[in-house]
């Protein structure tokens, strides 16, 4: 979930280091979910400012707020370092993740309206027509943003803000660990016909109201790249 890093009595006056704080976070939070920086590598400051074009200041807000979403620790008077990555943590979010996907996904099913099955209707069609991933970058900002549209507008339907918000952050700390996954897929046409064919099936069951095979379905789409990441980090050395 986009921060709030403004103090509740904060003036218009802050208003562009706040913008600069928030542009620094996304930039930052971007770069450490896609890997540019190792889990445990420090953050050094003079580097940050240099890359980022920002000041100590909104770089300090925004390293507070990674702090609060488990991707960065700070290291006590010694300043920030990426969170480490490990298989018991892989396993604990999945795990967690599926748990909650699940809850959501039964009051969305019992709570969910007209509007809500023609919203996730649209946004598998959306997710479907992607039937050739040419490159990377491809796979990340065309099918993946798709594939999000398409869990959140299913999500969606629960109709409890505060649920919401914490899928979104529990999805903040799985997206580090599921980018391993998408950096090692290869998303042929073939492959792409069988995630169209699992997502339909999906949609299938939500639409019947079909609550414990939709479960079943969710857990098991949810849990896929889970082998896949597990060898990736044993590959780097990461227990």
């Amino acid at each position: 979930m986009e921060p709030d890093l403004r103090e509740p009595d904060s003036k218009e006056a802050s208003a562009p280091r706040q913008n600069l704080a928030i542009s620094a976070y996304r930039q930052l939070k971007h770069d450490i979910i896609r890997g540019r920086y190792a889990p445990e590598q420090k953050l050094l400051m003079s580097r940050l400012k240099e890359h980022y074009g920002a000041s100590t200041g909104p770089l300090r807000e925004a390293l507070s707020q990674l702090v609060a979403d488990r991707l960065v620790v700070a290291i006590s008077q010694r300043g920030y370092r990426v969170a480490p990555m490990s298989l018991a943590e892989l396993n604990d979010i999945y795990d967690a993740r599926a748990q909650l996907e699940g809850l959501i996904l039964r009051l969305a099913i019992e709570r969910g309206d007209d509007d809500w099955e023609a919203t996730v209707l649209a946004t598998a069609h959306r997710l479907s027509k992607v039937t050739n991933i040419n490159t990377p970058d491809d796979l990340l900002d065309i099918w993946d943003q798709r594939h999000k549209a398409f869990h959140t507008a299913i999500a969606s339907g629960c109709n409890s803000p505060h649920l919401l918000q914490m899928r979104n952050t529990l999805f903040d700390q799985v997206e580090r660990y599921r980018h391993l996954w998408l950096q090692e897929t290869v998303m042929s046409p073939q492959a792409l016909e069988l995630k169209r064919q699992e997502h339909a099936a999906l949609v299938d069951v939500i639409l019947a109201r079909d609550t414990a095979e939709a479960d079943t379905l969710m857990r098991d789409h949810l849990m896929t790249p889970v082998p896949i990441i597990t060898r990736v980090l044993k590959a780097r050395g990461i227990h």
